[in-house]
């Protein structure tokens, strides 16, 4: 993995031009302001989650397709209201006691085949408008430059996500879990994996959706053109937990992205007191080491998330509650209560131990 610096790039071009198909995608995507602007300008003004503010070049194709598709939809739905209203306040009134006209059934009305045929026309007209946008999209997600890309691989488990970052040299590898950093303006390709049922990788306001299936390995590439904190989402279905299986991306600059990556790459700081030694003795000699995995110690168990740097991230439990002292003494002594159906069994753990222990995993930053 290079983390160097790379030039930056704005968010609607590649290469330092627009993709082919961007410019039609745009001007249909201006005429749709009126209708979908204020929908996409009412959320706060740093949205987490939102596929109508796109931060990456991918999810502004995605975004154009979208609002190109609502423009069309809408129009023929208008269409289709006024032409009703106009045929029903047209329609002659008649009482009860009046015979049916069945004049048309006489004599051709042409003017209707006339309207019912332009409007099939046009209905199939821009049916086909729609799939040539379709297309153009897809070609140009398809045409994103990974040179110099940002290579890692993504698992995902029940319920929780994990990220193995490539090594440039033997050793320098890192594994962290629910969280990913990415360099503004760079390309990230990662690989995605499932560990035990389908899973979906979803970043909208980066990219679409990626299925992981169990036994297949697929890819998706971005790039992020916009710093910011991004939330993603398992898409599909895995689970009691699905609804709880989050995860960030951070993008930022590059030089942030490398001092954090250097971070990643230290391994755990040594106990400075009785206490931490205690904490680190009970964890690496306890049921913890058979799970989790803390670079520089003896613990290295893969059934769940590396701790290396735990504490210095935001949310514990693929983002479900804050990385705070009290969240974590809860998530150990009752994993189960703060999110049911997790595997990580219960501490039986004396209060005495149990602090030593939330002492060490405290130095974990």
């Amino acid at each position: 993995m290079k983390t160097g610096q790379a030039p930056q790039t704005d968010l609607q071009s590649v290469a330092g031009r627009p993709p082919r198909g961007a410019i039609a995608l745009r001007a249909a995507a201006a005429l749709a302001a009126a209708l979908s602007g204020g929908l996409a300008f009412a959320a706060p003004a740093a949205p987490a989650h939102d596929a109508l503010r796109p931060a990456g070049v991918q999810a502004a194709h995605i975004f154009s397709l979208w609002t190109v598709t609502l423009t069309v939809c809408s129009l023929v739905f208008a269409a289709v209201l006024i032409a009703l209203l106009f045929a029903v306040a047209r329609a002659p009134r008649a009482s009860r006691d009046a015979s049916p006209d069945l004049g048309s059934l006489e004599r051709p009305e042409r003017r209707v085949g006339r309207v019912v045929s332009g409007a099939s026309i046009a209905s199939v007209v821009l049916l086909f408008g729609l799939l040539l946008a379709d297309i153009m999209t897809d070609r140009a997600l398809s045409r994103l430059p990974v040179a110099d890309a940002v290579h890692l691989e993504m698992t995902g488990h029940q319920w929780w996500w994990e990220a193995r970052y490539a090594d440039d040299t033997p050793g320098s590898g890192f594994a962290v879990a629910n969280e990913l950093h990415v360099p503004v303006g760079r390309p990230v390709v990662i690989s995605l994996k499932a560990d035990d049922v389908i899973h979906t990788f979803w970043v909208p306001n980066l990219h679409g959706k990626k299925d992981m299936i169990p036994g297949r390995e697929s890819t998706i590439e971005f790039r992020a053109d916009r710093a910011g904190t991004y939330r993603g989402q398992c898409a599909e279905f895995c689970g009691l937990e699905h609804a709880l299986m989050a995860f960030t991306v951070v993008a930022e600059r590059p030089a942030q992205y490398d001092a954090w990556v250097a971070r990643q790459r230290t391994p755990a700081p040594q106990p400075v007191d009785a206490l931490q030694a205690q904490g680190e003795r009970l964890f690496t000699t306890g049921n913890c080491a058979g799970c989790h995995t803390v670079r520089g110690t003896s613990a290295n168990g893969v059934l769940g998330p590396d701790l290396t740097h735990v504490m210095s991230r935001p949310m514990l439990a693929a983002e479900t509650f804050e990385n705070t002292p009290a969240n974590l003494e809860s998530w150990i002594k009752a994993p189960g209560s703060m999110k049911p159906g997790t595997t990580m069994p219960a501490s039986q753990l004396s209060a005495q131990d149990l602090n030593a222990l939330i002492a060490w995993i405290r130095t974990l930053q």
